[in-house]
């Protein structure tokens, strides 16, 4: 008796070519082309790290830190060195990321000092005209899901329109937080969100207190006259100071802290010790929930976002303190989460994406854990610097066994932005899409085509373009261009430690005229700019960098920025909440949790 599994071009010999015989063997042709997956769209897991420097990775040059998981991608797939976020900051990285586009063209980079979403409860957000890679995925026929962080945006009106959820933007499921992991979150770790501001506020709260009690033990000693119009004027002030500061900045834990089930808050505030083994966790169960049918798993990780976390498991065991303990625990997580791919029997259809939304953050530290912030190796400048190698320069690295070649690795410019079209590629998606800055990797990872092709690339302070880099045809050299730079303070600092974060306008910045020039092929770390004298192309390479420039102005269309203050601040109608708001208050059941390890 014939089964599927002989060969049914051998088993249609026997058939007379008769039509009915010849249309029967046609069908068992295409059966058998399934099962042997020749037409079998790939799955995708995409791990994405947060504020992790290229230097923390040992397959990028450390030799301190243990990353054997990570390694081990990269030693069985494509390794690129020249991999850029499209910002040095979360909120526009992941825009850009999530759209193939430059995040000024879906309104998601500030011009002002909210460069990020600050608060869940803004109406801030990835508008709802964008589409994202995991909507056309969606649409393709593909099971998509985010778990972990989403730092872009979730209401517009009301706290139940959902405009901004990753449900509203491709995700057909979601577990994680809709906002970022923030020093709030975990007591004594100290102040993210308008540290200043909100200083100032509680010492005019302060102020008004006492002396609103002063003034009423006066008067009920009877020691001065006290105006009953005063007195309520400094009330009402008083009334208002603690609405302004205690409501949106004492309980920020319980409004930006939270973890939500596709639109369903399930824990408020979030417990921060047993996320990490949470997310893991969902993130192994979708793929074993999606195993025969093709999925998407966009696995946006927590670490390595400050205020770290202490795991037992992992504590004091690296050289490096807790960031290092951290970034051996992000490992781990990304070995256990590769491993359950590999023991569905996924491996060779299934491309395993690493990477990081940017940067090291070098300014962040605490006086209890000491530096909290990534190396960037030997590139130059970090998180929020702008345009330096060192804030947008990031990890590459894409394993797929049956299609990508073991080891091999890719010099020359890729973005985070490339995978927009990628994806789309190789899911089949043939349809017409707006304009597009990324390009699709496949020709460049399998070796077909030696130049990538992003001739220029652009970056960006906020929403100002400050910089851009060119690779001239035929040229190993890749100039970089800055037009302006963020102050570094104290001076001679390496970084703006005097504000905490760098920033892009006004006295905070040097414009540079003629701007700055390197050659990144040659100098990296950006230390040594060059001149006339000592760059026969100098002329050559700002003349045609300022053409490039001019033309992806006219191209740009941008959309209404989402960054201003109106669209950033807390508003108490956006708040997602479980319960009763204000009284919003629930916590998820971790007993499956527990310690894995």
């Amino acid at each position: 008796m014939w089964s599927l599994k002989q060969n049914p071009l051998t088993h249609l010999l026997y058939f007379p070519l008769r039509p009915p015989f010849l249309a029967h063997g046609l069908l068992l042709l295409v059966l058998w082309r399934g099962i042997r997956g020749e037409d079998k769209r790939p799955n995708f897991v995409l791990i994405m790290v947060d504020d992790m420097g290229i230097g923390d990775v040992g397959c990028y040059g450390n030799n301190t830190i243990r990353t054997p998981n990570i390694d081990r991608l990269a030693s069985e797939g494509v390794k690129l060195t020249q991999h850029i976020a499209a910002a040095p900051l979360c909120t526009p990285s992941r825009a850009a990321f999530m759209t193939g586009r430059y995040a000024t063209r879906s309104g998601m980079a500030g011009s002002g000092r909210s460069q990020v979403l600050l608060f869940l409860a803004g109406s801030g957000g990835l508008p709802p005209s964008e589409t994202t890679f995991a909507k056309r995925l969606q649409q393709q026929g593909y099971t998509t899901g985010l778990v972990g962080k989403w730092h872009l945006g979730v209401n517009c009106e009301h706290r139940r329109d959902h405009c901004h959820h990753p449900n509203q933007h491709g995700f057909s499921y979601f577990y994680g937080m809709p906002y970022t992991l923030i020093n709030d979150c975990v007591p004594g770790m100290g102040r993210d969100i308008l540290a200043d501001l909100q200083q100032t506020l509680k010492s005019l709260f302060l102020f008004l207190a006492i002396g609103l009690f002063t003034l009423v033990f006066i008067r009920a000693c009877d020691l001065f006259d006290i105006s009953p119009r005063l007195l309520t004027v400094l009330f009402t002030f008083a009334v208002l100071a603690t609405v302004v500061w205690y409501v949106p900045f004492e309980l920020l834990p319980r409004w930006n802290c939270i973890v939500m089930r596709d639109q369903e808050v399930v824990e408020q505030p979030m417990t921060v010790e047993t996320f990490p083994y949470r997310m893991l966790t969902e993130a192994q169960h979708f793929v074993k929930r999606n195993a025969h049918h093709p999925f998407l798993l966009f696995f946006s990780l927590a670490h390595m976002h400050s205020p770290l976390f202490n795991t037992p498991a992992f504590a004091g065991k690296s050289r490096h303190g807790r960031y290092g303990d951290n970034m051996e625990e992000l490992d781990w997580i990304v070995g256990e989460l590769t491993e359950t791919v590999d023991s569905l029997g996924l491996a060779n259809d299934t491309l395993i994406y690493f990477t990081s939304d940017h940067g090291g953050f070098l300014e962040d530290s605490h006086p209890l854990i000491g530096q909290r912030g990534g190396w960037n190796g030997v590139y130059r400048g970090g998180k929020g610097m702008g345009g330096w190698e060192g804030g947008i320069r990031v990890p590459g690295i894409f394993r797929w066994p049956s299609r990508l070649a073991a080891g091999r690795v890719v010099d020359e410019p890729t973005s985070l932005m490339d995978l927009y079209p990628t994806l789309k590629y190789l899911a089949q998606d043939t349809r017409s899409d707006r304009h597009l800055d990324g390009h699709n990797l496949m020709p460049l990872l399998e070796g077909k085509v030696g130049r990538s092709e992003h001739e220029f690339m652009f970056h960006f302070c906020g929403s100002y373009l400050n910089a851009a880099r060119w690779h001239p045809p035929g040229s190993d050299s890749i100039f970089k261009v800055h037009f302006f730079t963020p102050n570094f303070s104290p001076p001679g600092a390496i970084g703006c430690y005097d504000i905490f974060l760098c920033r892009c306008f006004g006295d905070h910045v040097t414009h540079h005229d003629p701007p700055l020039l390197y050659d990144l092929f040659r100098d990296p770390s950006e230390l040594r700019p060059l001149s006339p004298e000592t760059e026969p192309r100098y002329a050559e390479v700002l003349h045609q960098t300022a053409k490039a420039v001019e033309r992806h102005r006219r191209s740009e269309h941008n959309a209404p920025t989402q960054m201003t203050w109106e669209k950033t601040l807390w508003r108490p109608w956006l708040q997602p909440c479980c319960g009763t708001f204000p009284f919003c208050g629930c916590k998820e059941d971790t007993k499956l949790v527990g310690n894995k390890i």
